[in-house]
């Protein structure tokens, strides 16, 4: 069964729309509509606030810490229509780094690329547009690129393809397909999960996914494990989760993994990529796990964690357990 470990009271003043665990596990950011983000130490099970920060002007929807091999970075991003990128410079010295507010209105959706790739950041917009942030660690710069209407009415989530490949010895996909090419998934108000390729100095569209009815609310590309297979998993205000899944990245099959009862806001994936978590409007956390059938069995669910009157489910995003604790 899913198990409530511990409990934070966060101090916040309003509805709580993200919470992220860092890298380790020993940090937790969350962000709220009372416009701030906060991070707490959770060692040894207790919690200590280690900072408090102000920036944005509006609820802010998600946070997201990059990879540790460049620092200690949290991302953060708001209806204020701004991406704002923290940086610790010493145990508890957090300040702005970056900001960025080239979007015309509520930014719904960070996501950091693969540590290989550089530190890049992907944002998607109610704007319909998705912009791609790439730091220059030497000049301290940010260069900026968009993909433009790449959701029409909206984008709602972003999540990056893994960089990493398997050993060759078990690799069985076919050489045409190039891993070191950036890929992105996006969804969006156009009820489609849309496959982004990055082309020299531009992104454009790979592969349409269409099978939801309504809104796309999360996409979360599975890690690799050294199996010849892509998935991604994608829910929505039709009450799916679908599985997509592809060994050469171009032809893609569909699978539901289940109707629910009510929206389903948020699909997280182990590291592993062999547990899938989903939460939603259906007062439940669920955890999903594919059988040597192919088969998507539930594994174990939880009815007190993610209940509709929760704040987190009243928003763009809801909080799953985080990636490293399944």
């Amino acid at each position: 069964m899913v198990s409530v470990l511990n409990t934070i009271d966060t101090g916040h003043e309003d509805m709580i729309h993200g919470a992220e665990v860092d890298y380790y596990g020993l940090r937790l950011a969350t962000c709220s509509s009372d416009n701030s983000v906060k991070i707490f130490d959770i060692k040894g099970g207790a919690q200590t606030l280690a900072a408090d920060l102000k920036g944005h002007g509006g609820p802010v929807w998600q946070v997201a810490w990059a990879h540790p091999r460049y620092g200690n970075i949290l991302a953060s991003c708001s209806y204020d229509r701004k991406v704002i990128i923290w940086k610790e410079a010493g145990p508890g010295d957090w300040s702005k780094w970056f900001e960025y507010s080239n979007h015309d209105s509520s930014v719904n959706s960070v996501a950091w690329a693969p540590p290989e790739y550089g530190l890049i950041l992907a944002c998607g917009s109610s704007d319909g547009s998705v912009s791609i942030l790439t730091a220059s660690i030497e000049a301290g710069t940010w260069d900026s690129k968009k993909i433009p209407n790449a959701h029409s009415i909206g984008c709602n989530t972003v999540s990056w393809c893994p960089a990493t490949a398997p050993e060759p010895a078990f690799d069985q996909r076919p050489s045409k397909v190039n891993l070191a090419v950036k890929r992105l998934a996006t969804g969006g108000c156009d009820n489609s999960v849309k496959i982004w390729k990055e082309d020299g100095d531009r992104w454009e569209e790979e592969k349409r996914l269409e099978l939801h009815s309504d809104w796309v609310r999360d996409v979360a590309w599975a890690p690799n494990v050294g199996l010849p297979r892509h998935q991604i998993a994608s829910c929505s205000q039709d009450r799916r989760v679908i599985i997509w899944s592809s060994d050469d990245l171009q032809n893609w099959q569909s699978m539901i993994l289940n109707n629910f009862d009510d929206v389903v806001w948020n699909v997280s994936w182990s590291l592993t990529g062999n547990i899938l978590a989903v939460s939603g409007g259906d007062n439940k956390i669920s955890l999903w796990r594919e059988n040597n059938e192919g088969q998507w069995i539930c594994i174990s669910e939880d009815t007190n964690s993610a209940g509709q009157n929760h704040p987190l489910n009243q928003t763009q995003n809801s909080f799953v357990p985080e990636q490293r604790t399944l």
